[in-house]
């Protein structure tokens, strides 16, 4: 606790004195706590350009390798016919006529208001026979029981009117879960026994019933016409590697030929090394941005001029000039200009779309090549950088962290050492009043003597 001294006998503002002497005291506290606040600030900043660092080589390595520029779209000419091509799909066309759709089967029973058994056999396609048991006679129950036993089809009760009494009758439907003939069934009220000597009621075929749709596969036909005709089915509305790496979608019958059509998509390719640029522009200038010295003035208009977080950072300079020569170096001798990607003069990179499009067009081998080469050599960069156990930069942020707690814990030592300083300031201009108090009571009691002799030797 502070002592009260000011002025018990000198007069002195003692507190404002010791509160002067601290704050010189404080001085080397105050140069720490000043390089905490700019440690925190670089390794702060130093995390956001991990980050951006760390997106890059992801980017990177999507078009590292030349087979990853190998992009092919494939397109057709009806819009009842969609198509889509992977990454092993190759140039070439195809026509098909659409024959029929894939359905899956669906019907109804006939109207009742409550079931006639609480037994029943589902038949497959493929003949395979699943019992399904309700617990009454209630429609609802069959209904639940039926869907409960994950046969491949699904039952809903469906209200049809009345009978002649005004009896509420309920309709069951049926509908296979997957399209297609593989999905076909049939629903017997019976146990299998009974389906295998013929005394159970096939549901959708018992009279008052009806079938909806049949189970129906997809079908196309390929060169129509021709002695090479050649009918394909599938189960669903989809088919997969007509044409290699291209899956074709059909949405409607045709009577004329749709033409599926598959050709190198050098837009794809040019997006990626836009993209990858763009990227590789989005670190320089977040380098640039925190490295800029910033001019200002303090409260008394004298100017002032500050460097950013970066500005002589060796670890960023070095990260940036490693990442930028990856991606501008000549790949076998040629320069990365040829195919649309530069340096500028102030250091960043420069996409020549249209150059690029003819280089394409050109020689797209070479196209392929070279920026498969600056991808690769730019993830490695750029992963060398940012690698999460033993980048560059994650080494510089641990160094910063490091020095943090380093400081942290001199400041905490300097609290104590200031706490004990002034505490004996306190002390020590405490006592210098009391002492100044029995001074004062010497010198009144001197006083008091000399002035009795004088008063004595007077008489």
């Amino acid at each position: 606790m502070s002592l009260a001294v000011d002025g018990l006998i000198s007069g002195l503002d003692t507190t404002s004195l010791i509160n002067s002497l601290m704050t010189l005291e404080a001085g080397p506290q105050n140069q720490l706590k000043a390089r905490v606040s700019s440690s925190n600030a670089l390794a702060t900043a130093l995390q956001g350009l991990n980050t951006s660092i760390a997106s890059l080589a992801t980017l990177a390595n999507k078009s590292a390798t030349i087979d990853s520029l190998d992009i092919y779209a494939a397109t057709s000419s009806s819009a009842t016919v969609t198509t889509s091509a992977s990454s092993n799909a190759a140039t070439g066309s195809l026509d098909i006529v659409v024959d029929q759709l894939a359905q899956a089967q669906s019907g109804v029973t006939a109207a009742m208001s409550e079931a006639s058994t609480v037994d029943y056999t589902l038949v497959a396609n493929d003949g395979t026979e699943t019992a399904i048991i309700a617990a009454t006679t209630a429609l609802d129950d069959v209904v639940m029981a039926i869907n409960a036993a994950e046969a491949g089809i699904t039952a809903t009760k469906i209200a049809s009117g009345t009978d002649a009494a005004g009896v509420t009758q309920y309709r069951l439907q049926l509908v296979a879960d997957e399209t297609g003939r593989g999905g076909a069934f049939a629903l017997h009220a019976g146990t299998s026994a009974m389906v295998a000597d013929g005394t159970s009621t096939n549901m959708l075929t018992a009279p008052g019933a009806a079938l909806i749709r049949t189970a129906q596969d997809a079908s196309v036909t390929l060169w129509k016409g021709t002695a090479a005709e050649q009918a394909i089915t599938s189960s669903t509305n989809t088919f997969a590697d007509l044409l290699p790496g291209v899956a074709v979608t059909v949405s409607a019958v045709s009577v004329d030929p749709v033409t599926v059509r598959v050709s190198r998509d050098d837009a794809a390719v040019s997006s990626l090394a836009k993209g990858l640029v763009d990227s590789l522009n989005g670190v320089f200038a977040l380098i640039s941005t925190k490295s800029a010295v910033v001019n200002s003035t303090d409260s008394t208009g004298k100017a002032i001029v500050s460097g950013g977080v970066f500005s002589g950072d060796s670890t960023v300079r070095d990260v940036k000039q490693l990442i930028l020569n990856a991606a501008s170096a000549p790949v076998d001798g040629r320069s990365p200009s040829e195919i649309g990607i530069s340096i500028t003069k102030t250091g960043t990179l420069e996409f020549d779309a249209d150059k690029f499009a003819t280089a394409m067009k050109n020689d797209p081998e070479f196209v392929k090549l070279v920026l498969s080469e600056i991808s690769s050599r730019v993830a490695t960069a750029a992963t060398s950088a940012s690698d999460k156990y033993d980048g560059m930069i994650t080494s510089k942020i641990t160094g910063q962290e490091s020095l943090v707690k380093s400081l942290g814990t001199q400041i905490d030592s300097w609290d104590l050492r200031l706490a004990s300083r002034r505490s004996t300031l306190e002390r020590t201009y405490a006592a210098m009043e009391v002492q100044l108090s029995n001074m004062n009571a010497q010198s009144a009691w001197l006083t008091a003597q000399v002035s009795a002799l004088t008063s004595s030797t007077s008489k």
